[in-house]
C-alpha cells in the first residue's frame, strides 16, 4: 500500500464518490480508480461497492477506512518529527476548546515551554466534539478542553482544571443584587463567546440547562467581547468566575446569586492511549494538572513569539 493508493481510498470513503474524491485530489477518475484496483487486488477485498443510495463497504473496506486515516496522519507527523529533529527541535500541537484556548491556554503554555528550550508550540482551537477523531488522525498530539461525551478506548482523560461559570451584568442590570428566577433569566439578552455553540462545555451545558431561546442568544468572537458588553448593560453574560473577580471587586460587574446563575465543570487532557502518544503530549498533560501550572492558567499572560506557532482555523457563521 502506497500513500497515494491511501489517500485516494480516503477521498472516496469522505466524499462517498469516486468522481468527488478525484475532483478533490485534484486527478482523473481514471487516476483514483486505478489506485482503488490496486489496493483491492493486494488485499483480496471488494471494499466498496456501488448502491442505489451511493456506496456500499465491506466489512474489510470500513476496517481499511480507519486505518487509513491513522497511517496518513502518522505519515504527516512522522515527517514533521523528522524535519524538527534535524533542525534540534521538537513541535507539540495542541488543540482546546475555544474557552480554554481564551482564558487559560496562554498561561499553561508559557510555563511549560519555558521548561524545555527545544519545544515549539501549535495551538488550535476546536470544537470539543472533533477532539478524538483530530487526535486519531494525528492532526494533534493533546487536546485540552471538556473531556469526549463518551468513554473511549483509544484516548486516556486526565482531570486538569476545575473551574466555575457565573453570570454577570452590569451593576444598573435590573436583575443586579437578586436571586434571578428560571423565568427572569429565560427572558434575558445572552452575552456569550464562541463556546456557547460547541458540542460540549459548561457555558453550553448552562445555556441549555436554563433553556436560553435562540433569540436570545447574542454571540461574539471571543468570551472577553461579550463580557465588555455586558459591562456597557446591554445583557448578561456567562463568564469564567476567575476572569471576572477582579471586575466585579471593583464594582465593574456583579455576579448573579443562586444555582441557576452558575455551573462548576472541569477541563481534562486527552492524549492517545500509549503507544501513541507523543513524549511532548504526555508530560504537558502530566504537567497541566500540577499547582504551577493551574496557578499559571490563572494568571498568565503569553509565549515569546518565536516559540509559538498559532495554528489558523476559520470558522463560516450562517
Amino acid at each position: 500500500m502506497t500513500p497515494t493508493q491511501l489517500r485516494a481510498y480516503s477521498a472516496v470513503v469522505r466524499f462517498g464518490s469516486v468522481k468527488l474524491a478525484a475532483a478533490q485530489l485534484e486527478v482523473s477518475e481514471s487516476a483514483v480508480s486505478l489506485h482503488i484496483g490496486q489496493l483491492r487486488k493486494e488485499l483480496g477485498d471488494q471494499l466498496f461497492s456501488r448502491a442505489a443510495g451511493g456506496l456500499t463497504f465491506t466489512p474489510g473496506g470500513l476496517r481499511l477506512a480507519s486505518r487509513a486515516t491513522e497511517m496518513l496522519g502518522l505519515q504527516d507527523i512522522t515527517v514533521l518529527e523528522v524535519s524538527s529533529a534535524g533542525q534540534g527541535r521538537r513541535l507539540l500541537r495542541a488543540g482546546a476548546s475555544s474557552l480554554f484556548a481564551e482564558h487559560a491556554a496562554p498561561g499553561l503554555i508559557e510555563l511549560f515551554a519555558n521548561r524545555a528550550a527545544d519545544l515549539d508550540l501549535e495551538l488550535s482551537v476546536r470544537n470539543p466534539g472533533s477532539f478524538v477523531e483530530a487526535l486519531v488522525e494525528r492532526t494533534i498530539d493533546i487536546a485540552l478542553g471538556p473531556p469526549p461525551a463518551t468513554a473511549d478506548p483509544a484516548v486516556v482523560c486526565r482531570p486538569v482544571m476545575y473551574y466555575r461559570v457565573v453570570t454577570v451584568a452590569s451593576p444598573d442590570h435590573p436583575l443586579a443584587g437578586t436571586q434571578p428566577t428560571l423565568r427572569q433569566l429565560r427572558e434575558q439578552t445572552w452575552l456569550l463567546g464562541p463556546s456557547a455553540v460547541a458540542d460540549s462545555g459548561a457555558i453550553r451545558t448552562l445555556v441549555r440547562r436554563l433553556g436560553i431561546p435562540d433569540d436570545r442568544q447574542q454571540i461574539f468572537q471571543s468570551h472577553a467581547a461579550a463580557v465588555e458588553e455586558a459591562k456597557r448593560g446591554r445583557g448578561v453574560a456567562a463568564a469564567l468566575s476567575f476572569t471576572v473577580a477582579p471586575e466585579v471587586r471593583k464594582g465593574h460587574l456583579v455576579s448573579f446569586c443562586g444555582s441557576h446563575a452558575s455551573l462548576e465543570e472541569v477541563w481534562h487532557s486527552i492524549t492517545l492511549a500509549e503507544p501513541g502518544t507523543p513524549s511532548a503530549a504526555g508530560e504537558l498533560a502530566r504537567f497541566a494538572s500540577t499547582p504551577r501550572a493551574i496557578q499559571a492558567m490563572m494568571r498568565g499572560t503569553g509565549i515569546n513569539k518565536t516559540r509559538f506557532r498559532p495554528s489558523v482555523h476559520v470558522t463560516l457563521w450562517s
